[in-house]
């Protein structure tokens, strides 16, 4: 209280906005999937289910760890803005590129939504839809890297759910597509307003100049994140086309109701996670104290919430309807409970990512993705309680494996990235050479010589008017920024 009151911790208020943007866009998916299902038969369902969960996991794929990146390593100044545009222009690219390739292979693992790629429009549809999503997930980063996070609330939550929950009855002649369109329809009017706020609020502008955005030199910290990213998703990816081709559509349908329901869940250690690494990237000092509350923090929100949902998934599933209650109860008790190995698993990820262990996080997911599709494949012809098994299995083994490699060694807190200046005009080579001068460390000083008597002062001592050159000046004292400000 007065002049003892302390500054609210950012790390709660991030994870706070996070995980309301997250409710928000759960809950009005919810609703959206209950109108879907009250209108489209459990088939049409199950059909829009995969190509909507396609479309969610290559946008996230589409990243190439760009998004770990500007939180990670944000530029300064002017810099950031090419930072976001050439970031913005790859996703993009990249998203548009991995939407055709997943159409081109569908004869291969999923020739029952080869009516997608026959019709030109329907393809046209899938591929923007992409592009929308990833767009979005992007423009989500860079609000949390900024700390405004409350922004996700209002684009990734409210408008994107309210715009996609408008949509599904006015396309019901449209079968599945009508489905996948309503989605579409969501992303594309989140990822304008996001633009949109970028503007408005951080002065975005595109901006395709390439100094001073530091992509180049995080490009390896990049890729391992986007193969890390790659392997974790591949299960989310892999499973519902298992249910699909083993199962059925409509078990398929089924299938995805009860994962969203038990996404929600997930959504808490990735909220928690998320800010984390936001604010480990700002002061990376912090990065035991900080990892040790979210921890505490996941388990107080986790375990009440998967009480809850594990107890009343009967009711929760009834609102779709009575078939999902009697084919889809059990999966989902079975997913609630995996809740807590994801909750494990997710924590001691976003602690490599952040010690930048890289080759420890892309084993983990490894261990993730075969475990869980393998036991998929081999559990699905059992029924769906065994593939939400398989689900927790694999995460309760990738948990335990990336934990150990995180506790192994006492892990220190990263070193905090060197300040990039955005040189602006005239700026030289010579000053850049400076600067870099500047930041190495200096050879060890030799020991202080005797002190000289104050009668005989050495004749090699400074003058005090006249500052050593090997002293500090007071523009070496400063910051780089200030050293160097064009």
């Amino acid at each position: 209280m007065g002049r003892h009151a302390r500054p609210a911790d950012q790390m709660f208020r991030s994870s706070f906005f996070l995980l309301a943007s997250t409710v928000t866009t759960a809950g009005l998916s919810f609703l959206f999937w209950v109108v879907v299902a009250r209108f489209y038969p459990p088939e049409q369902v199950g059909l829009a289910t995969s190509l909507i969960s396609a479309t969610s996991l290559l946008s996230y794929l589409s990243m190439f760890g760009l998004n770990s990146t500007l939180i990670r390593f944000p530029a300064e100044g002017r810099a950031r803005n090419g930072q976001i545009t050439q970031s913005t222009a790859l996703v993009l690219l990249v998203s548009c590129a991995a939407a055709g390739i997943y159409l081109l292979g569908l004869p291969w693992y999923g020739h029952k939504l080869l009516f997608v790629r026959d019709h030109a429009h329907l393809a046209a549809l899938f591929v923007l839809s992409c592009a929308c999503a990833s767009l979005n997930l992007l423009v989500k980063s860079v609000f949390i890297s900024a700390r405004m996070a409350q922004y996700n609330v209002l684009t990734d939550g409210i408008l994107q759910g309210l715009a996609k929950l408008a949509a599904p009855v006015a396309l019901v002649g449209c079968g599945a597509a009508g489905i996948l369109g309503s989605a579409g329809i969501g992303y594309a009017v989140a990822g304008a307003a996001a633009l949109l706020l970028l503007r408005r609020r951080l002065g975005f502008r595109f901006d395709f100049r390439t100094r001073g955005t530091r992509l180049r030199e995080q490009l390896r910290f990049s890729v391992a994140s986007y193969v890390s990213s790659l392997i974790n998703l591949a299960p989310v990816l892999v499973t519902p086309l298992i249910v699909l081709q083993k199962l059925g559509a409509a078990e398929a349908g089924y299938y995805f109701v009860a994962f969203q329901i038990a996404a929600l869940l997930n959504s808490v250690s990735t909220a928690v996670g998320e800010a984390v690494f936001a604010e480990v990237s700002s002061d990376p000092s912090r990065f035991g104290e900080l990892l040790r509350r979210s921890a505490k923090i996941i388990a107080a929100v986790q375990v009440p919430a998967v009480t809850v949902v594990a107890a009343g998934s009967g009711l929760l599933l009834l609102v779709f309807g009575g078939s999902y209650t009697a084919a889809a109860g059990g999966l989902l008790r079975v997913l609630a409970l995996a809740a807590l190995a994801v909750a494990l698993n997710t924590w001691a990820c976003f602690g490599l990512k952040l010690a930048q262990r890289m080759k420890q996080l892309i084993a983990a997911n490894t261990i993730l993705a075969c475990t869980t599709i393998g036991l998929s494949a081999w559990w699905a012809p059992h029924g769906l309680v065994w593939v939400g098994c398989a689900w927790g299995i694999g995460n309760l083994a990738a948990g335990l494996f990336a934990t150990a490699a995180l506790l192994r060694g006492r892990p220190s807190a990263p070193r905090p990235p060197e300040p990039d200046v955005d040189p602006g005009p005239g700026w030289s080579p010579v000053d850049t050479l400076q600067l870099r001068a500047v930041r190495l460390p200096g050879p060890t000083a030799p020991p202080p010589a005797a002190a000289p008597s104050a009668a005989a002062p050495s004749a090699a001592a400074p003058s005090a008017a006249a500052p050593s050159a090997a002293a500090p000046s007071a523009a070496t004292a400063a910051t780089p920024a200030e050293r160097y400000r064009p």
